[in-house]
């Protein structure tokens, strides 16, 4: 079991569900095991970025995005939701797959970015 933290984009996507709905959300992360990350497989995938290694996991309307710190510890940097905006361009932008588009067009991660600031 991995101890989870959540940048301020995905605590501020988190706020604005319910708080039955927050403890539903956080749940598919939180429930993630370190033999899960080794071979992931969908609704978990695993990319890199700039130098890191970064996972999406898909659960229903949302989509975490994260990294890992250490062996023990997970930190959740962006949840979309899978009908937004930021879900179409990552998903529609280019005829790619969604690990090619994210590793391959860093605007997008700006604009990511830019949202927690």
């Amino acid at each position: 079991m991995f101890q989870v933290t959540f940048s301020a984009q995905a605590l501020g996507e988190l706020k604005k569900l319910d708080p039955l709905a927050q403890l539903t959300a956080v749940e598919p992360v939180s429930k993630l095991r370190p033999e899960d990350l080794l071979h992931p497989r969908e609704p978990l995938g695993r990319f890199t970025r700039a130098g890191k290694t970064l996972y999406r996991l898909r659960d229903g309307e949302l989509r975490y995005y994260f990294e890992t710190h250490g062996e023990e510890a997970l930190h959740v940097l962006y949840i979309l939701h899978s009908h937004s905006l930021e879900d179409f361009l990552l998903r529609n932008r280019l005829p790619v797959s969604e690990d090619q588009l994210v590793e391959q067009h860093s605007k997008f991660w700006k604009y990511l970015e830019s949202l927690t600031k």
